[in-house]
């Protein structure tokens, strides 16, 4: 059974289905029936044409509950003929889905276990468990948001920035239970790329490519956090980078810059460089530049503070970091670590201590704490 082939085929077969007169819910319920059926049937016997076989078993599928229901016995007239015999649709409704599911009236957690449901071909219980929640929850979650969009026309235009948003949101969850969310996002983007021509689209598949190359490297035998100045680059998938950076580099060859493409410029500058001590800490700057006259993101100028105090020097870094609210998720952690570059251990043992408090999650705690220990042991030698 290939399932790589079976999840590629749910876009076209949902489309199918809506485009004929199913409301999305009920719709996606009956793709998913077609799913099961197919992985039952098709190891002995596998149809010729697998997107007409699964198109034909979801619209009887859909068929029989709709006919079940004696409140949609007016829609018969709509719903009474099965697809005339022949090749699947050529119709590729794969970006309406995307803006579909990335509907704005969608919760982003809701959006994002819609999109893994209903266009990546996930089941709820391998949905719930990325999420850590009760499968039951994440059922209601995914019930709540399809009967949400099913009052949505199919043909209505949908926002790329909010698609893309939800794909990035999928992305950064990593990699949890027995779903690679991260691989995931990735096999999503190069999917919606395939439909839609945007540098914007280009920009976001470089950056997990360029993000996903350096995974390997970003965690210790035991489980710890590598910070990425002592990461091993020869860990680093090379294969995975030049592709993030051959299609960057198309993507920003179109004078389109978006905030995705910046941050998968600043993503190929680390990746670029052989060692921690050759990266162009100059050019990271100015790219953080860019980055935050696109967005106005706190973060991002948080971000950029680092590089200053790199590219500048410690007091530079602490300079830029000084105007920003000190309530920002990791400020103390990048306090401390500037004040131990300017040679201020105290401070930033403090500093580290403080901030391994407000970490959130557990990993990034242990690494806080060790950083605040590591200073504290050397202080009282």
């Amino acid at each position: 059974m290939d399932e790589a082939l079976l999840r590629s085929l749910i876009p076209g077969v949902l489309g199918a289905l809506v485009r004929r007169g199913a409301d999305f819910a009920a719709a996606e319920d009956a793709v998913q029936d077609a799913l099961v059926e197919a992985i039952r049937t098709w190891p002995t016997e596998p149809p010729r044409d697998p997107q007409r076989w699964l198109i034909t078993v979801a619209w009887r599928r859909f068929l029989d509950v709709a006919r079940a229901d004696a409140a949609r016995r007016r829609r018969e007239d709509l719903l009474d003929e099965e697809p005339a015999p022949g090749p699947a649709p050529s119709v590729d409704d794969t970006l309406a889905l995307y803006f579909l599911c990335a509907h704005p009236s969608l919760t982003p957690s809701s959006a994002v276990a819609l999109t893994l449901r209903a266009v990546g071909g996930l089941t709820t219980r391998q949905i719930a468990q990325a999420y850590l929640v009760p499968e039951a929850t994440m059922a209601q979650r995914i019930s709540r948001a399809k009967r949400t969009v099913s009052v949505v026309r199919f043909d209505q235009p949908g926002d790329v920035a909010t698609v893309l948003r939800v794909l990035y949101l999928v992305f950064n969850e990593g990699y949890s239970g027995d779903v690679d969310l991260a691989a995931e996002a990735i096999r999503l983007t190069r999917q919606l790329a395939a439909v839609i021509d945007h540098p914007e689209v280009a920009g976001l598949l470089a950056l997990m490519l360029l993000h996903h190359a350096r995974r390997a490297s970003r965690t210790a035998p035991d489980g710890s956090l590598v910070p990425l100045a002592e990461q091993d680059r020869g860990r680093w998938d090379t294969t995975a980078i030049a592709e993030g950076i051959a299609i960057l580099q198309a993507a920003l060859a179109r004078d389109r810059l978006g905030e995705f493409q910046a941050q998968a410029a600043i993503a190929a500058l680390h990746a670029d460089a052989r060692a921690a001590e050759e990266t162009d800490w100059v050019q990271i700057v100015e790219w953080y530049d860019e980055l935050a006259h696109l967005t106005d993101s706190p973060v991002v100028r948080l971000n950029r503070a680092v590089a200053v105090g790199e590219a500048d020097g410690p007091r530079a870094g602490l300079a830029a970091l000084a105007v920003l609210d000190e309530s920002l998720p990791r400020h103390t952690a990048v306090a401390a670590y500037l004040h131990e570059r300017d040679g201020n251990p105290v401070t930033a043992a403090r500093l580290y201590a403080e901030a391994a408090r407000k970490a959130p999650n557990l990993a990034e705690r242990d690494h806080l704490t060790r950083q605040a220990a590591r200073l504290n042991t050397s202080l009282s030698r």
